[in-house]
C-alpha cells in the first residue's frame, strides 16, 4: 500500500510514499519487568517511506522522542567491538583536527560515556548530552567530563555555549537518525559549533542497509535512513557542508560524515566518490526500495519455514543478543516464547526483563552452556564475529547459530 504520511523531515514536502510496512509494534527498547507484563503496551505503526521530492528515506509516522529516550536500556560498553571502535574514533577526531587541552568536545547521545572516555585519554574537555536520566550516573570508566541531561536542540545549544563555550568538535554516533526535528537540531549545531569546528556523525548507511537487506535496522527510534544527498541538503540550509565521508565496517556497515562551516575546510574527494556509488546503486529510486521490501518478506518466509521445521523435529531454539533490531525481527515474524524460549544478552540492564510485543525472557549468556539448546537465533547479527568467538564453548558442544540477514543460514 502506498500513502502519504508525515511530511519529509528534510525538504518539508508532503511527498513521502510508503514502501515497507512492518506492522504495528511496541517500542523496540522498552524491555518490560515481570510486574509490567499485565500493563497496556502502546503500539505504533512501523512503516518506511521515500520522499519523491528530495529522495530522503524515513518513517512515515513518528513517535514522540520522550517516549523512547527518557529511560533507555542500550549501553555502548556492552560490546567490546563497539568500545574499541569508539575509542578509535576519539583518536581520529583528536589527531585529524589537532584538538588540545582547552578544546571542548560535545558528544550528542553520549549514552554511558564510552566515546567520551576515549576523548578523555587525550586531556580535552568533554561534555555528554543525553536525555536518558537512567544513564546519567551509569558512566563508562574514565569518561569523566560534564553531563547535560536533556535533548540537544537550538535551545539547549545556547545553554551549552553559555556554560561551557563553543565546541571544537561535536560528535553524534548512532544518534543522527533519531532526530525528528532536523531543522531545530542543525540550528543547534550551528549555534554550539566553534567557527572552525567540526561535526562528526556516524550512522547506519542506507547503501549498506539495502545491500545487506538489513530491514531489522528499522524501528521507531530510527526516524531517518541516511544517504549523502538528503543529508547535504539539510546542512546547506545553515551554512554548513559535508567535507568528508567514509564507509565503515562497524555494525556491518556505517557512514561517517564530517561537517564544517561552508568554505572553512577542503572537501575530500571521498564525498564525490560516495555520491557516485549511491547513484550507481540506485539510491533515490523507488524501485530499488520496493525490491528491498520484497527481500525483507523473503527473509521472513525463509526464517519462519526454518523455525517451523526445527520445532517439528523437536529442536530447541533460543535467541542471542537483545538489541532493538532483534525486536523488529521478532515482531515482524510474530515470534514468541513458544518458538524462542529465551534470549541471552550480556547487558545486566536487560537481564530479568522481557521483550516488547510478545514477552520473551532475557537471561545471562551463561544460560547457553547450562542447558545447551540446539539452535541460537543470532538477533545481534551485526556483531556476529564477536559473539561467535565468545561462544566457542557452546559451539564446540554442538550448538548452532542461525544468522537471519542477508540470507537465512546456519553456522556451526
Amino acid at each position: 500500500m502506498r500513502f502519504v504520511g508525515d511530511p519529509c523531515i528534510v525538504c518539508g514536502e508532503e511527498t513521502v510514499v510508503e514502501f515497507l510496512d512492518l506492522g504495528e509494534t511496541a517500542l523496540a527498547n522498552k524491555f518490560r519487568t515481570k510486574a509490567e507484563l499485565d500493563d497496556p503496551e502502546p503500539r505504533f505503526p512501523l512503516r518506511v517511506g521515500f520522499c519523491e521530492t528530495c529522495g530522503h528515506v524515513q518513517l512515515t509516522e513518528k513517535v514522540p522522542p520522550q517516549a523512547m529516550f527518557d529511560d533507555y536500556l542500550y549501553v555502548s560498553s556492552a560490546s567490546s567491538t563497539l568500545t574499541g571502535h569508539l575509542h578509535d574514533l576519539a583518536d581520529t577526531v583528536v589527531e585529524r583536527h589537532g584538538l588540545g587541552r582547552e578544546d571542548l568536545v560535545v558528544d550528542i547521545g553520549a549514552n554511558d560515556g564510552t566515546l567520551l572516555a576515549g576523548f578523555a585519554r587525550h586531556g580535552v574537555r568533554t561534555l555528554g548530552v543525553d536525555p536518558a536520566r537512567n544513564l546519567a550516573t551509569l558512566v563508562a570508566a574514565g569518561s569523566g567530563g560534564d553531563r547535560y541531561v536533556g535533548f540537544f536542540n537550538s535551545r539547549s545549544a545556547k545553554e551549552i555555549v553559555e556554560k561551557w563555550g563553543p565546541a571544537a568538535a561535536i560528535t553524534a554516533t548512532n544518534t543522527f537518525p533519531h532526530i525528528p526535528e532536523l531543522d531545530d537540531f542543525v540550528l543547534g549545531i550551528d549555534t554550539a559549533l566553534a567557527e572552525d569546528g567540526v561535526f562528526v556523525i556516524e550512522a547506519h548507511y542506507l547503501l549498506d542497509i539495502l545491500e545487506q537487506l538489513a530491514f531489522d535496522t528499522v524501528y521507531h527510534e530510527h526516524v531517518s535512513y541516511w544517504a549523502l544527498g538528503p543529508m547535504g541538503r539539510i546542512f546547506e540550509r545553515y551554512g554548513l557542508e559535508i567535507v568528508d565521508a567514509e564507509r565503515l565496517p562497524i555494525h556491518h556497515g556505517q557512514l561517517r560524515v564530517t561537517v564544517a562551516r561552508a568554505g572553512r575546510r577542503p572537501v575530500s574527494p571521498n564525498v564525490a566518490m560516495l555520491r557516485e556509488a549511491e547513484t550507481k546503486a540506485g539510491i533515490g529510486e523507488i524501485a530499488v526500495l520496493e525490491e528491498f521490501a520484497q527481500g525483507a518478506h523473503r527473509i521472513k518466509s525463509d526464517l519462519q519455514d526454518l523455525l517451523a521445521k526445527l520445532k517439528r523435529e523437536g529442536k530447541r531454539v533460543v535467541g542471542y543478543g537483545a538489541p532493538a533490531k532483534g525486536n523488529t525481527l521478532i515482531g515482524f515474524l510474530e515470534l514468541g516464547p513458544e518458538t524462542i524460549e529465551y534470549i541471552a544478552d550480556v547487558s545486566p540492564l536487560k537481564q530479568g526483563r522481557y521483550t516488547p510485543n510478545v514477552p520473551i525472557p532475557v537471561v545471562p549468556p551463561e544460560r547457553l552452556l547450562e542447558d545447551r539448546p540446539d539452535y541460537v537465533l543470532l538477533l545481534a547479527w551485526n556483531f556476529a564475529d564477536e559473539i561467535l568467538e565468545q561462544q566457542v564453548a557452546y559451539r564446540q558442544a554442538g550448538g548452532r547459530f542461525i544468522l537471519p540477514v542477508p540470507n537465512v543460514r546456519i553456522v556451526e
